[in-house]
C-alpha cells in the first residue's frame, strides 16, 4: 500500500514496456561490471529481451547473491533474443584510461549482437557514439530500473567474477577468487609481497606505488626476500657462477636471479627464503606451484629473446633465516638445480 498522493514507480518490466512502445520492441539493456578493480579487464554486456520475459529476482547484479547471479545468467542466456559479452583487457584500460575503455567495451558489445536494436538504454552518466541510426540513453541506476539493464549487469558481473576465478589458479598468490581483484586489505598485501602481476592495471597501482615509496620502509616480507636473494648471489658466487641480473622483471612476469654456471648454463633462479626451519610450513620450494613456474617460464623466454638464447634451466633455493640481536641473518642454504623443465612447443611447465 502506498502513501496517499504518492505514486508507485514501475516495475522494472513495466519500465521497459514503455520504452518499447515508444521506440520499437528491440530494446538493448548496456551495462558493465569491473570499472574500480585493480586488476583484469573491464566486462561490458548488451542484452535485447523478448517482451514477456520475466525473471524471479532479477535486479542490479550487485544486489544479488552469487547463486542468485548464477541461476539469472542461465536463464538470461537462454531466453535472451541477443546477448553479447566483451572484455577489454588491462593493457587497454591503461593506454587509453577506465573510461574510454568501457565506452569501447559498449560499442563493442551493441556490434556483437546478432540482431539491430531499435534502442539502447545504458547505465550511466556517459554513452559511446553508436551508429547513427541507433538511439540511445544514459540513465544513472538504471540496472535497478530496467529489466534490460539489469540482465546486462547480470551477465557483465557473471563474466567477469568467472574470468577472475580462473585467473586466480594462474596467479594464485593474490587471492583473485576471493575479491575478483578489487582493493581490498588482502589485495594490498599480496601487491606488497609479491608486487604487480601482468594482469594488473599499472595505471591504478599509480597511487599505491606512491606510497609505498613515501614509505620508504620495506615490509618485513620484502627484508626477508631481498636478505635471501643477497645470499643466494654470494653463494652462488662462490660456487664458480657469474651473477648476471638481480630482479629481472618484464611484463611476462619476474626472475629473482639469472646466474651463468660454470659450464655456461644460464640458471633462472627462484629464491624462498623464510625465517626457521620448522617442517609443519612444508619446504619453501613447494610454493613454486605450476601457476608460479608458468609465469617463470614466460620470462624466462622473454629474457632470452633479449639476450640471446643458450642452454638454461629453472632452479630454486631455499633460504632459512633467523633473527637474532643484530637483525636477520642465514641459517642455510639448500640449492635444487634444474626443479623442473617445460615443453618447448607449449611452453608448459612438464614436472
Amino acid at each position: 500500500m502506498t502513501q496517499q498522493g504518492s505514486v508507485k514507480p514501475p516495475s522494472i518490466y513495466d519500465f521497459d514496456k514503455g520504452l518499447r512502445h515508444n521506440y520499437g520492441p528491440l530494446l538493448c539493456g548496456v551495462d558493465e561490471a569491473g570499472r574500480g578493480p585493480l586488476a583484469g579487464p573491464v566486462s561490458v554486456a548488451a542484452v535485447i529481451l523478448p517482451e514477456d520475459a520475466r525473471f524471479e529476482g532479477l535486479d542490479d547484479s550487485k544486489k544479488l547473491t552469487e547463486a542468485t547471479r548464477e541461476r539469472l545468467y542461465g536463464e538470461i542466456t537462454k531466453t535472451a533474443l541477443a546477448w553479447s559479452v566483451v572484455m577489454i583487457d588491462e593493457k587497454t584500460i591503461d593506454e587509453i584510461n577506465i573510461l574510454e575503455a568501457t565506452m569501447e567495451g559498449m560499442k563493442q558489445a551493441v556490434s556483437a549482437l546478432s540482431c539491430c536494436p531499435n534502442h539502447i538504454l545504458i547505465d550511466g552518466n556517459r554513452r559511446p557514439r553508436f551508429e547513427p541510426f541507433i538511439r540511445s540513453d544514459i540513465l544513472p541506476k538504471a540496472d535497478a530500473r530496467s529489466a534490460s539493464v539489469a540482465a546486462a549487469s547480470v551477465l557483465a558481473k557473471v563474466s567477469r567474477d568467472r574470468l577472475m576465478v580462473r585467473l586466480a589458479e594462474e596467479f594464485p598468490e593474490y587471492g583473485f577468487e576471493k575479491h575478483k581483484g578489487y582493493p581490498t586489505k588482502q589485495h594490498y598485501q599480496a601487491l606488497e609481497t609479491f608486487g604487480a602481476s601482468p594482469i594488473h592495471r599499472q595505471t591504478f597501482l599509480q597511487r599505491w606505488r606512491e606510497r609505498m615509496t613515501a614509505e620508504h620502509q620495506p615490509t618485513y616480507q620484502m627484508q626477508v626476500g631481498r636478505l635471501g636473494e643477497q645470499a643466494v648471489g654470494e653463494y652462488l658466487t662462490a660456487q664458480g657462477y657469474t651473477v648476471l641480473q638481480y630482479n629481472y622483471r618484464c611484463r611476462e612476469g619476474e626472475i629473482d636471479l639469472v646466474a651463468r654456471d660454470p659450464e655456461g648454463v644460464l640458471a633462472f633462479v627462484e629464491v624462498k627464503a623464510r625465517r626457521g626451519m620448522s617442517p609443519r610450513f612444508g619446504r619453501p620450494a613447494n610454493a613454486v606451484n605450476y601457476g608460479k613456474r608458468q609465469r617463470l617460464i614466460r620470462a624466462a623466454l622473454h629474457y632470452l629473446y633479449e639476450n640471446g638464447n643458450a642452454p638454461h634451466r629453472f632452479d630454486v633455493a631455499e633460504v632459512y633465516l633467523t633473527k637474532g640481536d643484530s637483525g636477520l641473518r642465514v641459517l642455510s642454504i639448500e640449492y635444487l638445480k634444474n626443479l623442473f623443465g617445460y615443453d618447448y612447443r607449449t611452453g608448459k611447465p612438464t614436472w
